[in-house]
Order: structure tokens, then sequence, then C-alpha cells
């Protein structure tokens, strides 16, 4: 909260600074029209002039803005200028429908809301540009609908969001009364009034019902840096949004100064028009009458309706309910009732797979076939409680890429099972075609082909997409292979979303499978790009050696692969099976396990990352991509860089343990007779 001596002296000062910009001050008190107001999607609601942002159409966008752009930025400073704003709100529901999902006040550079999505995006940003930094967009927001993809605290926050939807401060709506607090439901119908004041330097947002003294404490109070947010010339107003949840966004009154901060005073707070629902009299409607004349009637029907219960309630328990807010996730929600049909019940005959508390059928979905995964949950994990993997899966599901296997959907069945749809792959997983002598063996073509899919489908998770992804369980079992034996990563139930300001993800327990998890994983349980990168390299081993990590009776695949590396018998690893067949070639061997066993390195920082692992398989391409820049002239020997004793571990590198060379280090000790070529092809989805 503002001290008074400091808002005095501050006001003092902002008077002198202010000299030098065009002082900006305007009150609207019922009278919006589309003269003095731009609007776009929003209307004026005639005779009473109140900016309509949104009515009950779904998936609308609405925007009610000054009409003119304001100096938000001192002339000769980048210094923001402050501002004090106060309006009156009405957030009101339909009859018979769910309401969803708010409005915000806003700062914007353009008018367009070509870049801005309904639902849960509140008509500011859309999916792609969400946290951007260079949005330079300032909101307060006010919504009733908690996304777990934006961290909301819950249904019913005033949040203040700088560039992004994920709130810098956020609280239940309300007002503090003494020390007492009391909430206020945002989407009531009621009128409310709101306060937001920026000194430059901090922010407060108050608000209270409408006619009520501004409460003295804030409802928010916090240091705010807009510095490089608020530049220039914006637009200042509001945007508000609706989905497939759908409710009014009212603003009745408004008012906006960059130098007089008492000039909320100015709105007229009486009188005002009301949205609330009304309730209708059940005493005197004219169905309370026929009732009382007709009670036998009712009686009867009362009883017809018991026995329709009792007959459709056999049916009813293979449906589920739907809960509208789900249908936001992406991707759509199907129904229960589809997926059952699909798989024929979840018939044993349709199963292709099972691990843990899962099972993995085989079915047709709208004349597709697809998988279908069915995760049981436990007594103890009601599907309230996983409000955080569904709006994982609501994000994953975005994912696209030739080498990653596509969601297509999802549904749940009460409290008992979480069910995700997945594209069906024809050939099965790369671990049946390894060890399942029912299918046919793979070639080493087709084993170094799956590798180099694997690798770019990685590549794609931890740099092709907006934020990195995790997989956190790479393996035989999880490669699919689709009708073309193209190989796609699949499985991501224990995939994680990784922002890009954190290096790690932490986890209360350890979660992989045994054999393919880095040492620092099984120690930490912290999971980063370096122990997918370790997973990876299990995997290149088990595909090139055709045995799997581990086998009772037998040496670790790693530890069996590093004895034969001191013995310089790094080709006597591969599969016995190939080598009979003898369609292989030895140099290409050597480099897949020599590149396995340097991404099972034991230590994180020496192994390559995934996009080094891809220029190897590529065979020495060197895309530019910042650090490393295109070098003409330069060979890189790979085969030379992976046989160095300080990577592989033999007697003269475990002296020298601490003084790794880093991929850089040893990419460029050799040179190289063709000049490198960019490849972008990793990242194209489909």
């Amino acid at each position: 909260m503002f001290p008074k001596a400091s808002i005095f002296l501050f006001l003092a000062a902002s008077q002198f600074l202010l000299r030098s910009v065009s002082s900006v001050d305007f009150v609207y008190n019922t009278n919006f029209t589309s003269t003095n107001t731009l609007l776009f999607g929003a209307t004026v609601d005639s005779p009473s002039s109140i900016l309509t942002l949104t009515n009950q159409t779904a998936r609308s966008i609405g925007r009610g803005l000054f009409p003119s752009r304001i100096s938000v930025s001192s002339s000769s400073s980048a210094s923001p200028l402050p501002f004090a704003t106060s309006f009156i709100f009405s957030i009101a529901p339909y009859k018979n429908m769910l309401p969803g999902h708010g409005f915000a006040f806003v700062f914007l550079p353009s008018s367009a809301t070509s870049a801005a999505s309904s639902a849960q995006h509140l008509g500011i940003v859309n999916f792609t540009n969400n946290g951007d930094p260079n949005n330079r967009i300032f909101a307060v927001e006010f919504d009733v609908f908690a996304n777990q993809e934006f961290n909301d605290i819950n249904d019913n926050h005033v949040g203040v969001d700088v560039n992004s939807l994920t709130s810098v401060s956020s609280a239940v709506a309300g007002f503090w009364q003494g020390e007492r607090f009391k909430e206020l439901r945002l989407n009531n119908g009621d009128n409310y009034q709101t306060w937001i004041e920026f000194n430059v330097s901090a922010i407060n947002v108050t608000m209270a019902r409408a006619g009520s003294r501004k409460p003295v404490r804030p409802l928010i109070s916090i240091p705010l840096n807009l510095t490089g947010v608020l530049v220039d010339d914006m637009f200042v107003g509001f945007t508000a949004a609706t989905g497939q949840l759908v409710q009014s966004h009212r603003i009745l009154s408004w008012s906006f100064s960059n130098s007089n901060f008492s000039i909320g005073d100015a709105l007229i707070t009486e009188n005002l028009p009301s949205f609330k629902l009304q309730d209708d009299s059940v005493l005197k409607s004219k169905g309370f009458i026929a009732g009382v004349s007709v009670g036998a009637f009712v009686l009867i029907v009362s009883v017809l309706g018991l026995l329709f219960y009792v007959v459709r309630r056999p049916r009813r328990r293979v449906e589920e309910d739907v809960e509208d807010w789900e249908t936001e996730y992406w991707p759509h929600r199907v129904k229960y009732r589809n997926v059952l049909d699909a798989t024929k019940g979840f018939s044993e005959e349709n199963m292709i797979g099972y691990g843990g508390n899962s099972k993995v059928y085989r079915g047709v979905l709208e004349g597709r076939e697809v998988a279908v995964k069915r995760i049981m949950i436990s007594p103890r994990e009601s599907v309230a409680g996983t409000s955080e993997f569904l709006a994982e899966v609501s994000s994953l599901g975005r994912l696209r890429h030739k080498n990653i296997v596509g969601l297509r959907g999802w549904c749940k069945k009460g409290g008992e099972s979480l069910i995700l749809v997945y594209e069906y792959m024809e050939n099965g997983s790369v671990d049946k075609r390894m060890f399942d002598c029912n299918h046919e063996m793979l070639s080493w073509e087709e084993r170094m082909r799956v590798i180099r899919d694997v690798a770019s489908g990685m590549l794609y998770l931890h740099e092709g997409w907006e934020s990195k992804v995790l997989h956190r369980d790479i393996k035989s079992s999880n490669v699919l292979l689709d009708k073309d034996m193209n190989a796609r990563v699949g499985d991501f139930g224990l995939a994680k979303l990784q922002n890009a300001m954190k290096e790690m993800v932490s986890t209360t327990h350890v979660v992989g499978t045994a054999g393919y998890m880095a040492p620092e994983l099984v120690k930490t349980g912290r999971a980063s790009a370096e122990t997918d990168v370790y997973s990876f390299g299990v995997f290149v081993l088990e595909v090139v050696c055709g045995r799997r990590p581990i086998e009772e009776g037998r040496e670790g695949i790693v530890e069996w692969m590093w004895g034969l590396m001191e013995k310089d018998k790094v080709v006597d690893g591969l599969d016995e099976r190939i080598k009979e067949k003898g369609s292989f070639e030895v140099e290409r061997v050597e480099m897949a396990l020599r590149l396995g066993m340097f991404c099972v390195h034991h230590d994180p920082k020496v192994r390559p990352t995934t996009r080094q692992v891809v220029q190897i398989l590529e065979q020495g391409r060197l895309s530019d991509d910042g650090d490393e820049r295109e070098r003409e002239g330069m060979e890189v020997s790979l085969l030379e860089r992976m046989k160095s004793s300080y990577l592989l571990g033999t007697s003269e590198g475990r002296q020298q343990q601490e003084q790794h060379p880093t991929f850089q280090d040893v990419w460029n000790t050799y040179s190289h007779s063709k000049s490198f070529e960019s490849s972008d092809s990793i990242f194209q989805g489909r």
C-alpha cells in the first residue's frame, strides 16, 4: 500500500514531470457511444449508453477502447507515466447457461484482435504469444474460470498481468474491511467499482460494491516495473471473452487520468441499472397455483418419473457427467459412450498392451483406428484432484510432429478412470519388434532410421515447441512404428512442460523406468533435458545391441558396453542376429554405439544436447543456432571424436574425470572437408 506521505510527494513531483506530456483526463458516466469509444465486437446499449463487451454469443471477443492512443511514457525518458483509473462493471450470467470467462482493463499497443483468442485468453493474447515479452501488454483481469494453464488461484479472482495471463500477482475478488476480508462474487450480476492506481514503481488494485466508499486497504498492492511495457502511445480500455461458457460483461462508468488520482470520485455510483438475474416467485407463479389444483396429477407424474429413473439407471451407469468447463481444454473431450463402443466395452480381445495401472486397447472412433489408454484411478485419487493432469494433457495435445504420436482426445469415467485417445500405430512398438518372436525383426537400416526418428522427435520436444517438454520415459516400448515404419515417440504419461526460466523439474518421487534413468535422476528425483538424453542413449544401445537394459543374470547394458569399449571391441556389441545377416557397415555401428555411450556419460554436463545428437546422426551437418556458426572447410570426425578416452571412461580418461572436454571442444579439434549445411527439417510438423 502506498504511504500517504509518499503519495503526496509523488503527486507533487508528477505535476512537474507531466508538464512536457499532454495530460489525459476523461469520464464516462453511462454515456458510452460509438463515437467516443472504439468498438471491436462490443456494443453500446441504447438508451442506457452502457458498454457491453460480450453477450450470450459463444467464443466471442469484445473490446471497448478510448478512441485514440494516449501517451504512456515520458517524452524525455523511457519511464512509464503514472495513471489512475476507476470503473463500474457488472458480470452477469444468462439463465440456464453456464457462465464464463472474464474481462480485463488493458493497455495495448494495437487495437486489433487478430493476435488474441477467446475463452480463457480473455481476448488479450493467444496460445502462441502468451508470455511473449514483445507483447507490450499490461492488464488487470477479472476472471471467473480457474485455468490450470495459467496457474489461476480459483474461479473468482483479480490478477495483474504483464505480457502473460499467468498473473504476477492475484487475489480472490473482494475487499478488506479493517482486518476482515469479504469476498465478492464477480459474476452474480452486482455492480462493482474498481480503482487501479500506478505510481511508476508500484500498483494498487482496490474493489468494492458500487456506491460504497473506497476501502483503505487495497486488494492487491505490489511493486511493479512497467518500463519497456508502457512505451510511447498505446490504447487503453477493456477486453472480454466467452468460450463454451458465456456471460455478459458490461462497463457502466469509467474514468481515467494520468495526473489526477482522485478522478474516480467523478463517477456516478447511484441509480445504476441492475443486471442480476431475478428469482421467480414460486408463490405468485401460475405453476404453483396449477400445482396445488392438480396435486394428485403431480403425484402420479412423480411416481412415473421414479419408475423411469429406475428403468434408465443401468444405462446411465456407462455415461459420465460432462462438466462444460472441460471442453475448454484441447484436445476436445470425447464421449465415454463412444470410447466404450470403439473398444467393444474394453474387451480383452481389443487389448494390445498393459503396464502399471493402465491398459491400451485398439478401437475405431469416427471411422479411424485409434489406441485407447485407460488409466485406472485409486480411491485416494479423485478426478477432482487430476486438474493438473488435465491441464498437462491440454498442452501436450497441441504437439504436432511427424515423430510424435498424436493425442486425439480424452475423457474420464466418474472417479474410476482417465482415458487418452491416441493415433493408432499399425506396426506396434520397437520393443515388440526387437524381442517378440511373433514379429519380424528390425533390419539394421530400420534400426538406424528408428534412432534418427526418435532423436528428431526429442529435439522437437526440447527445442521445437514454445515450452520445453521433458518426456522422462524414453524407452523402446514407448517408441511406436506407423504403417510406413516411421518411429514416433509416444506415451506422455510422465511428461512435463518445463518453464524456459527453469533448468530442471523437481518431483516428489522418482519417475521413469529402471535401466533407463540417469544416475542423477535416481539420486535427486530432478528431471532435465540431460536425463532425457541419458534415456535416449540407453535406447540407442538397446536397439543396436538387441538386448534389454537390464536382464536377469546378465550385466547391465551400459556396464557391459563400457567393458567392450575399454577393450576397443565396440562392434562386438552389435546384435548377433544382425551379424548373421551381415548387412551392416562397421563404421556406422561403431558410431551408433559410441553415440549411445556418449549420451549415458555419468556427468550430465558432458552429454551432448539433443540438437548435437541429431547433428551427429545427420553425419556432421551443423545448423546455425547462435553460438555454433557455420564453418566451411572444417571436418568433424565423429568416430575419432567419440573414441576420445576422456569421454569413454578408459583408464586414462578416468584420471581426468574432472577435466572432461565439452562437445564444442572436441568438435573443434578436427577439420571437415565439407561445408556444414543447416537443416530445419527436424522442426517440420505434420
